[in-house]
């Protein structure tokens, strides 16, 4: 039987989202690092290199709050 919002699995969406912010965070981290350690950086790419390292873990907290607590509570 299929509940309110489908036959979602939301479990593996869950450990999707947080794969998808580790991934961003840890890709924004390291090129913030090594790019920067090079003093070379433009300000578009600290930029975008610092947002990666704020979403990241924004949306890892999101899909867990989302998908494993909120959702499942609600079929």
């Amino acid at each position: 039987m299929a509940g309110r919002y489908g036959e979602m699995d939301y479990g593996s969406l869950t450990k999707g989202g947080v794969a998808v912010g580790a991934v961003l965070f840890a890709v924004g981290a390291v090129a913030e690092l090594t790019v920067g350690a090079g003093g070379g950086i433009s300000p578009t790419l600290d930029a975008a290199f610092l947002t990666m390292e704020f979403f990241g873990p924004l949306i890892a907290l999101l899909s867990v709050l989302v998908f494993g607590i909120a959702m499942p509570l609600t079929e």
